[in-house]
């Protein structure tokens, strides 16, 4: 059918064309009023402690942004937590990592296991969606991704510390090297082994155990059989606990012990005194080392009532920086954060600042070791070159 306008009516038929094209287009462009932010961690088993920890930074960071009126083009929006459990296990992670996609999150902070990130991470980059993980494995930002981001140093720089610290500050000759055979815990375990074969340090008993065993008889007996001096570990902290347990039983607790970060938390402190040296080595440094610390540290014992188990403080400025980046690109769109966050340098209320280099790793990342006293990991030294 032909339809015939007259001049007039043609000139106000464009300019309503007009008007519903440029309203569509600002459709699209507008930011949501609820901006929803996905956090996957270990939220039951074993690692809850470090999991919840994780999650309660980030909810406190948006209770706080939430509270202060944040915009974005000068329209108020509100941050949505949108929390999953991913078990500490690979499989788990990447079905969580896909009902946050269908939520609609444009970023998430997650996972705490190298594993898990690793598994979840393609999920995330096919929707462009930025993933912030504490997780340390290199092959996490070694997958090529646009969209993985490291919030800490990685395993290769532990690895040295591990190595170095060992060699010169333990006057032991003979070490056991123990991982949890995880991706995180084997390839530390590796890079660890390597740093003390270079030091010639002797490893007179090397063993793999899965990320769950509790069980240490045997190898306490291979331990005190073998005269182990230094146990070099990348086993969880319950695991610890349990072969300290182990070793108490048959008398042979005169070893140092030397971790790696899934150690240092409030419940391995229960395992300082029973061996001669209690030490983790670790990227998360102390609330406590930082000038805000203390401001971090009292709002979150007033919220939770109980204090912090691992690295809440990291996911805390994480969330700081994902708002920045929303604020700046003045989008709530997923590509448009990740595209932003490769440019920032932002501000982070604790740590000072985090700011990625193109593979997505930390530039401001140190490793610190610690040491067991007093209740409290107390700080011996911290490089980042090592």
């Amino acid at each position: 059918m032909q339809l015939n306008l007259s001049r007039r009516g043609a000139v106000r038929l464009l300019t309503l064309s007009a008007v519903l094209s440029s309203a569509l287009l600002q459709g699209c462009d507008s930011v949501p009023s609820v901006i929803k932010i996905g956090v996957a961690q270990p939220l039951t088993g074993n690692l809850s402690a470090l999991g919840q920890d994780l999650l309660n930074g980030v909810n406190l960071a948006v209770e706080e942004l939430n509270k202060e009126g944040f915009k974005v083009k000068g329209k108020p929006v509100t941050f949505e937590v949108v929390a999953v459990d991913d078990r500490a296990n690979a499989d788990t992670g990447k079905e969580v990592a896909q009902q946050l996609v269908d939520a609609g999150v444009v970023a998430v902070i997650g996972h705490l296991n190298s594993g898990v990130s690793i598994a979840a991470a393609p999920i995330y980059a096919a929707k462009g969606i930025p993933q912030l993980a504490i997780s340390t494995n290199p092959k996490f930002t070694e997958l090529g991704l646009d969209t993985t981001f490291r919030l800490v140093a990685n395993d290769k720089l532990q690895a040295k510390a591990i190595g170095s610290y060992s060699a010169s500050q333990f006057s032991g000759t003979k070490f056991a090297l123990l991982d949890d055979g995880t991706p995180y815990g084997k390839d530390l375990a590796a890079g660890a082994g390597a740093q003390l074969k270079a030091a010639k340090k002797e490893v007179v008993l090397q063993q793999s155990f899965d990320d769950k065993t509790t069980k240490f008889d045997e190898l306490a007996a291979k331990i005190k059989e073998t005269g182990v001096e230094v146990v070099v570990s990348t086993l969880n902290d319950f695991q610890i606990v349990a072969l300290l347990d182990a070793l108490k039983a048959i008398s042979y607790t005169n070893i140092k012990v030397l971790g790696g970060d899934t150690i240092k938390t409030t419940l391995m402190l229960k395992g300082a005194g029973v061996a001669n040296g209690l030490f983790a080595t670790s990227p998360i440094l102390e609330a406590r080392e930082f000038t805000a610390g203390g401001a971090f540290l009292d709002k979150y014992r007033a919220k939770y009532k109980i204090e912090p188990a691992y690295a809440g403080h990291y996911t805390y400025d994480a969330m700081y920086v994902i708002s920045a980046a929303i604020r700046r690109a003045e989008s709530a769109k997923p590509q448009d954060i990740t595209t932003t966050l490769k440019k920032i340098d932002g501000y982070a209320p604790v740590t000072g600042s985090m700011k990625w280099d193109a593979q997505g790793e930390q530039r401001y990342g140190v490793i610190g070791v610690y040491s067991a006293n007093g209740g409290l990991w107390e700080s011996q030294m911290r490089s980042d070159n090592w």
